[in-house]
């Protein structure tokens, strides 16, 4: 009898720079994992209110409009209380919005390390669910 498979881990990449973005992107599904991605975080906000199952998000803070990354992560902590967050920008941001428990990459970063983060986040969620 076959097991059911695990559903892979969803990643929602919110970046305004399109090169970038498509190297995040290119790393994070070579690795396994399935990507949404938004360019502006009106469409990211669409994306996490349309119930779309998000384990991680990886966001930029500044974007172009009214909506930042800060504001996306608050947001997805709402509806998705255990979302893991890693926020990425090339300034030096004042971290007082950033939600509890999650990660600020200064920029530029290798694509790799980001996956790597999210690997090791879900690992250390893995283990702590295993202990309790």
């Amino acid at each position: 009898m076959n097991s059911p498979q695990r559903p892979r881990t969803i990643v929602l990449v919110v970046e305004d720079e399109p090169g970038l973005r498509e190297l995040v992107v290119d790393e994070l599904t070579g690795a396994g994992f399935g990507v949404l991605q938004a360019e502006i975080g009106h469409d990211a906000l669409s994306i996490i209110d349309s119930g779309e199952p998000i384990d991680v998000l990886f966001t930029d803070i500044r974007l172009p409009g009214v909506i930042d990354g800060w504001q996306i992560a608050a947001h997805a902590r709402k509806l998705i209380p255990g979302i893991h967050v890693i926020y990425a920008s090339g300034y030096a941001p004042d971290r007082s919005a950033q939600v509890p428990d999650s990660l600020y990459v200064k920029k530029p970063y290798l694509p790799s390390a980001i996956v790597l983060e999210i690997a090791r986040r879900l690992f250390d969620a893995t283990c702590q669910t295993r202990a309790e």
